[in-house]
């Protein structure tokens, strides 16, 4: 048996959107979207994840379908906070966690708070430290006016890929339209905030989880060449992807999800 659902959380600091896809009694696989996006952003990969996992999704507060509240904190240990409490209500007690971009941050941050909920983490082109972000050339979207124009959000999307000819879904360019000035701003801000704090690399090593980091390498929102500074973390698994920029999971969703299978097949259980 297979699930397809989507469903409607609703948490202290506002509703939450989640999504739920393959055998419910399979190994749980959590996917995090970035900064502007939302659950949608997986929707390429999550055909070839169902075959043998539970692949769960959810749109963090502030994007997609949740709620955007103005008076709620958007930091990314809150984010994770909630992303906990959203495995606890679907009786998840175990899983594989994959983030893309900040959302790999997010889930660093998750497994700080919930280690035993954590068997593995996989992160898809999640800059380690602010000294590996590549500042825009521009103002991609113009913060004194919203919503952005068309012509903003496509400024704002075009350093999310590399690869020749491709052209994100119209779909998740609406999701930067659907956001709030706040909760864009606010977003921004807190992976800002969570870096400055202290390097990705820094935290995962005092974790010891298993890890893969994938990063494609043409990515021109974070230099790929930072990637190398996982290796710091024991038995972290890094491999760049040629060919793909910044969103692998949209550019080559086979070559992606290939990686990701392999690594979540070994560590579903939580086997080190």
């Amino acid at each position: 048996m297979t699930v397809n659902e989507n469903l409607t959380l609703s948490l202290d600091d506002g509703d939450i959107h989640v999504c739920q896809d393959g055998p419910p009694d399979a190994p749980a696989l959590l996917l995090i979207h970035g900064s502007a996006s939302s659950a949608r952003s997986w929707d390429p990969l999550v055909p070839l994840l169902t075959g043998t996992h539970r692949v769960i999704r959810i749109d963090l507060l502030g994007h997609g379908r949740s709620a955007k509240p103005a008076d709620r904190s958007y930091a990314l240990p809150d984010q994770a906070r909630r992303t906990g409490l959203v495995l606890d209500r679907l009786g998840v007690e175990l899983a594989v966690v994959a983030g893309h971009s900040s959302g790999g941050a997010v889930a660093v941050a998750l497994t700080e708070q919930r280690p035993d909920l954590v068997a593995a983490l996989a992160l898809v082109n999640t800059g380690p430290s602010l000294d590996a972000f590549i500042a825009p050339q521009s103002a991609a979207v113009g913060l004194s006016q919203w919503p952005p124009t068309d012509e903003q959000i496509r400024r704002f999307a075009s350093t999310a890929v590399s690869r020749p000819g491709y052209q994100i879904p119209p779909e998740l360019l609406e999701e930067v339209r659907c956001m709030t000035y706040h909760s864009l701003t606010e977003t921004m801000g807190a992976t800002r905030d969570y870096l400055e704090q202290q390097a990705l690399p820094a935290r995962l090593a005092a974790l010891g989880k298993p890890l893969l980091v994938l990063f494609g390498a043409d990515d021109r929102r974070w230099r790929s060449a930072s990637a190398a500074d996982y290796r710091a973390v024991a038995g972290a698994v890094v491999e760049l992807l040629h060919g793909l920029g910044h969103s692998p999971i949209l550019e080559d969703p086979p070559r992606t999800a290939g990686r990701l299978l392999a690594f979540t097949t070994a560590h579903a259980g939580g086997v080190d």
